[in-house]
């Protein structure tokens, strides 16, 4: 019986993937970034070939400020945007990880999840950003938890309880990182964002009273 070959590991993570009005999508940035090259070429390539890139369906278009005053302009791309983008690039081994990994992103989105994943969509977009603003910091792993104890703080349950939230209390959670990853986005650094996020959380606080009841819920 002949042997079989122990498969590769994965050279890189999976893909990062946006929930854009209920559809995954993904930064045209962070595609160039995988490609190893500059936004702008990638940019063009959908500016040239847009046509052939709307018969995959619409293709939502973003601004976002720049340190010089500028504003970047990029693409969110939906999956099948994503491949038809990444097939204009030739097959060269870094390419070919990132389809594979590309793919597996994708995949991994439609598995079905439990209740206690209903979360994570909003979850990891919110601690991708927290990751991108802390990267420097010496502390990354409490930077986390404290906007996890904050979310959690937010909606009202103690930490590892999560999985248990019944369903309003869980559509909260998932508002609620939510709203702070949005918040981010302006944020300098990790210091700033949790202070962005903690401010926008009191628009939450009086929703979150209500699901529990109580007349005074802290937060922070």
């Amino acid at each position: 019986m002949p042997k079989q070959k122990q498969l590769p590991k994965s050279k890189g993570k999976l893909v990062s993937l946006l929930n854009v009005g209920n559809e995954l999508r993904v930064d045209s940035r962070l595609l160039a970034e995988k490609l190893q090259n500059q936004h702008k070429h990638v940019y063009e390539l959908i500016e040239k070939y847009f046509e052939q890139f709307c018969r995959f369906g619409k293709v939502p278009f973003e601004t976002e400020p720049l340190p010089s005053g500028q504003k970047a302009k990029f693409a969110l791309l939906n999956e099948d945007q994503s491949y038809f983008l990444l097939s204009l690039s030739r097959n060269t081994e870094h390419v070919v990880e990132l389809k594979a990994n590309l793919v597996a992103a994708f995949s991994k989105a439609r598995q079905p999840q439990g209740p206690e994943e209903e979360y994570l969509p909003t979850y990891r977009a919110l601690h991708d950003s927290v990751d991108s603003l802390a990267s420097e910091s010496k502390n990354k792993k409490f930077v986390h938890m404290n906007f996890n104890k904050l979310i959690n703080s937010t909606v009202g349950v103690e930490a590892g309880k999560r999985h248990d939230l019944p369903v309003p209390r869980k559509a909260l959670m998932v508002v609620a990182q939510a709203t702070a990853a949005h918040a981010l986005s302006t944020a300098k650094d990790h210091h700033d964002g949790y202070q962005l996020a903690k401010t926008a959380m009191q628009a939450l606080k009086p929703v979150a009273q209500q699901l529990s009841g109580q007349t005074n819920l802290p937060i922070g």
